[in-house]
């Protein structure tokens, strides 16, 4: 080991910590700053009801379509001057998209205690993956097949409940979603530890997208457990 280059046992050669670390404490701003067009994006789908018409079969397309665009294009510019703007734009759709779940949250009698609850949930997962992503010292690049493969398996069935309509379909796949999403988080901190991510724009992406899921599966299950 030398103090540019560190090699783990799995042979692959890792940026030096220092660049680590700025990766990882850019990483932590710009997911930080995401949040805010993510809120603003929220505020302003509940307070016009913008996105009240997309259900079913709509919704789905303008959801899939525009984060699958989103994310093609943040990959595209992600090593230039755009890559951050393009990502705050893709947060803010994200938060047009939520708009629609958390206006039917807000409509029930204890929806702002719910919303706060699954803030303060997702933080709390947050914390503990962080934490533990700084202590465990073991090559964790093995979870990421099972973890790809476990994510297409919710996408696949909430695209079959979105025509169903089950609300027993939507608490397992949203429990489901908890787990899975709370383990990409800690896979997609340790990559970044270990210096296997080394674009921040990249790896905020990554965590955005954990947070987001892991957030939104809490607020569907208060909300189906408050019985809306």
């Amino acid at each position: 080991m030398t103090d540019q280059v560190r090699t783990i046992d799995y042979g692959r050669a890792l940026p030096a910590a220092e660049q680590r670390n700025r990766v990882l404490r850019n990483t932590y701003w710009l997911l930080a700053l995401s949040l805010l067009p993510t809120v603003l994006g929220a505020w302003l789908g509940v307070a016009t009801g913008m996105t009240a018409g997309l259900g079913g079969g709509l919704g789905l397309i303008v959801f899939l379509g525009g984060a699958f665009g989103f994310m093609f294009a943040i990959e595209k510019t992600k090593n230039s001057a755009a890559g951050v703007p393009v990502l705050l734009a893709f947060t803010f759709f994200m938060g047009l998209m939520l708009s629609r779940l958390i206006a039917v949250i807000l409509g029930s009698q204890n929806g702002a205690s719910m919303i706060m609850t699954a803030f303060g949930g997702t933080a709390g997962v947050f914390l503990v993956m962080a934490t533990l992503s700084s202590v465990i010292k073991r090559d964790l690049s093995g979870m990421g097949k099972w973890l790809f493969a476990g994510a297409l398996v919710i996408m696949v069935g909430a695209i079959i409940n979105v025509f169903v309509g089950s609300s027993v379909g939507m608490m397992v796949i949203s429990t489901l979603a908890i787990g899975v999403f709370s383990l990409f988080m800690l896979f997609d901190l340790k990559r970044i530890v270990d210096g296997g991510e080394t674009n921040y724009i990249s790896a905020t992406l990554a965590l955005y997208l954990d947070i987001f899921n892991v957030f939104q599966s809490l607020l569907v299950l208060l909300g189906l457990s408050d019985g809306d």
